[in-house]
């Protein structure tokens, strides 16, 4: 009899699990700075025990990279290879398998870590010619449950003055025309038309966009007050009015700016309506280690854990 009641609790437990695995699905994205510059200090075991803490199914990770050396502003470049040897050990620690690194220009790139096979489908970093992704960006694709869910990524310029400019005056001059918000909406035009635009049903599949746009977005401005046409929405207003996208974070909380930084919202996440109609939690976390603080000794522009908090959004295909 107690066998027979071992056994019956195993297999509650087992039918449980597969019920969390392929009923619902959580994603995690983050700027996480310099690749966790924070995450040094211990080998990353605090950030590690945080993503296992929220049991993600899918992360991404902008500026993967490791750029610096542990409490430093001493440059200390990590090869493509060494970056994503790390990754696989740390995806390991908080249970994935798969990882898959983003194109990039520079490194600053963006990283996708899975309970699932990741197929990359292209490499994003524009033409070379009259349109250059600054960062670098992707589109892959993971299948959960059955479902094709297609994953792009990206990170766009972050300078208030155009792309490739050195010269300092021409900076100056450059900034006070906003190039800098122009420069960032060609990126996002050029994204989306080599991805969700090459697809005309796209508006009934399974799409998300996600990274550091470096823009605020229209939807705040009763936070920002900018006014309409501020050249600073730019990039959303295109996403908004050429693109089947709906943005999330403001989807579920249209009444709060939802900042994911200490003084703006510039990181998103983008969803089709199939995606939207199986959300049941959308939310930036701000909590005890996710919060930024400043480097107490004002190293470079740096901050603990990130300079930027992460989004976690949960899906439930079982939703109607």
């Amino acid at each position: 009899m107690k066998n027979f009641i071992l056994l019956g609790i195993a297999l509650v437990c087992m039918t449980f699990s597969y019920a969390r695995k392929t009923s619902s699905t959580r994603l995690l994205y983050w700027n996480i700075q310099n690749g966790m510059w924070d995450g040094q200090t211990d080998n990353y075991a605090r950030f590690t025990q945080w993503v296992k803490n929220q049991q993600p199914d899918i992360c991404v990770w902008c500026e993967a990279q490791k750029l610096y050396r542990s409490q430093t502003a001493d440059r200390e470049v990590e090869t493509e290879q060494q970056c994503l040897e790390r990754w696989k050990k740390l995806a390991k620690a908080y249970g994935h398998k798969y990882v898959r690194l983003s194109a990039h220009r520079d490194n600053y790139p963006q990283l996708i870590t899975s309970r699932y096979p990741i197929d990359m489908q292209k490499l994003i970093v524009g033409n070379g010619k009259d349109s250059i992704v600054s960062h670098g960006a992707s589109w892959s694709v993971v299948k959960v449950n059955g479902k094709r869910l297609n994953i792009v990524t990206l990170h766009t310029w972050p300078q208030s003055f155009g792309f490739g400019i050195k010269d300092k005056k021409k900076r100056e001059e450059s900034a006070r025309r906003c190039d800098g918000d122009r420069y960032r909406k060609m990126e996002m035009e050029y994204i989306c038309k080599e991805t969700i635009l090459r697809h005309p049903d796209a508006n009934q599949e399974m799409w998300m966009m996600m990274g550091d746009f470096n823009s605020i977005t229209p939807a705040d401005d009763n936070y920002y007050h900018q006014g309409k046409n501020a050249s600073a929405y730019l990039l959303h207003d295109y996403i908004l009015t050429h693109t089947p996208y709906v943005d999330i974070i403001k989807h579920c909380h249209p009444d709060t700016p939802c900042l994911s930084t200490p003084h703006r919202r510039i990181d998103f996440v983008y969803l089709t309506t199939p995606l939207v109609d199986k959300v049941t939690r959308a939310e930036t976390i701000w909590d005890d280690y996710t919060t930024p603080v400043r480097n107490k000794d004002k190293i470079s522009n740096f901050w603990h854990p990130s300079d930027h908090c992460p989004i976690i959004v949960d899906f439930n295909w079982n939703q109607p």
